[in-house]
Order: structure tokens, then sequence, then C-alpha cells
């Protein structure tokens, strides 16, 4: 695997601003590729789980089921992606741990149709209370 791609897959997360084209760099270069898959081993991270959930309850509604969600790191790369179903909706994420920046793809509809609904999330550190007097 060209290391280059991927490292041209971050810079596009990070600033491309049509999400459509991140992913569909992402399935052209890597998703089915297997010199990349080989390199990832089954993971858990808590912080995905809550992002996928909260985003698509937003994106579809309350009452969402997550199934099906077989998430794959690469710890060299500091990259997690995988695929997931949303009440039998097909969706997708991508994240780089190291600039905390990740991508879902899900279909907007069941069955799959090639409407595809993106949301771009940042990981952001919880902020301590504040001490003493407030300023503000």
């Amino acid at each position: 695997m060209e290391i280059q791609r991927l490292l041209e897959l971050k810079e596009i997360l990070t600033n491309e601003k049509d999400l459509s084209k991140i992913w569909s760099f992402y399935m052209d270069h890597f998703a089915d590729h297997a010199e990349f898959t080989d390199l990832g081993e089954p993971a858990t991270n808590k912080y995905l789980n809550n992002v996928i959930s909260k985003t698509c309850q937003q994106m579809f509604g309350n009452k969402i089921k997550i199934t099906n969600f077989l998430l794959i790191q690469i710890p060299k790369y500091k990259f997690f992606h995988g695929p997931f179903q949303v009440d039998g909706r097909i969706g997708g994420v991508i994240f780089f741990k190291d600039i905390k920046i990740g991508l879902l793809a899900v279909s907007a509809d069941f069955p799959p149709t090639d409407i595809v609904k993106y949301s771009r999330f940042s990981e952001v550190g919880r902020l301590s209370e504040p001490k003493g007097f407030n300023l503000n």
C-alpha cells in the first residue's frame, strides 16, 4: 500500500468541503483493497460508538439501532475504519486519531439508494469547569 495515499486521505479529510469527495477517495483507494485491509486489526472505540449513535439519531430520528459495526484499527497510522448498519441502512466511518477528525457516510434510505448522508466530526477534549471567579 502506498502510504502517501493515506496521508492524502488525511489531508482531504481535513480540508475538502465536499464530503462526498472524501468518501469517494476512501472507497476508491482503500475500502476493498486487501493490501490495505490486511494492515488492520479488530478494535473497539467508545468515542466512535457514541459519535455514530448520536449522529445517526440526528440524521434519522430518535429511535435508531446500530448493528453489525466492525471497527478496524491500523495502529501504525492511528487510523480507524469500518462498516455498520443503521436500521438496515449501510454506513461506514473513517477516523484519524492523531488529528481527531473523522467522517460518517450512511445510506439515506432503506433499501439503499444512491443518496448518502455525510457528517464530518472532530473530537474535542472536555474542558474542565472554571475555578475561582468568572469574569464574563
